[in-house]
């Protein structure tokens, strides 16, 4: 915003003095920052080693075999500050049973989508199968 403002107003609206705030622009970067930057090079490196499947429990062990030494609120936090989620292997269901021996619905139309009128044919894929054996009553 200082290319926008003075910096002196800048600094009084924000309650900051002009020369902490000059301070802070040439500081160096605390240990812990650096420490942070280093470790989120680490972290996208398991991340892309693991297909982005690791979470932090399964990632802070491996950080610590190359060396990282962090707990897994740190591995957590940096984790979202670079928008990193794991993704979620979901398990196959079946959703289709072929091998019954329900009667099986005739195909009237023989893949023949070409109707004369309006509402002369309608087209679903819902099939609601009978009653199993066991239900009926």
């Amino acid at each position: 915003m200082r290319l926008d403002y003075p910096v002196a107003s800048l600094c009084r609206v924000f309650e900051v003095s002009r020369s902490g705030f000059y301070a802070w622009l040439t500081h160096k970067p605390s240990r812990r920052q650096q420490g942070d930057e280093r470790l989120k090079v680490a972290i996208k490196a398991v991340h892309r080693q693991s297909r982005e499947t690791y979470g932090v429990r399964r990632m802070q062990p491996e950080l610590q075999a190359q060396g990282f030494v962090a707990g897994r609120d740190r591995i957590a936090r940096l984790r979202r500050e670079l928008g990193m989620r794991c993704k979620q292997k979901r398990k196959f269901k079946a959703t289709t049973d072929s091998r019954h021996d329900f009667p099986i619905a005739p195909n009237l139309l023989e893949q023949t989508f070409n109707p004369t009128r309006p509402n002369e044919v309608y087209v679903t894929d819902m099939v609601i199968p009978p009653a199993k054996r066991g239900d009926q009553k």
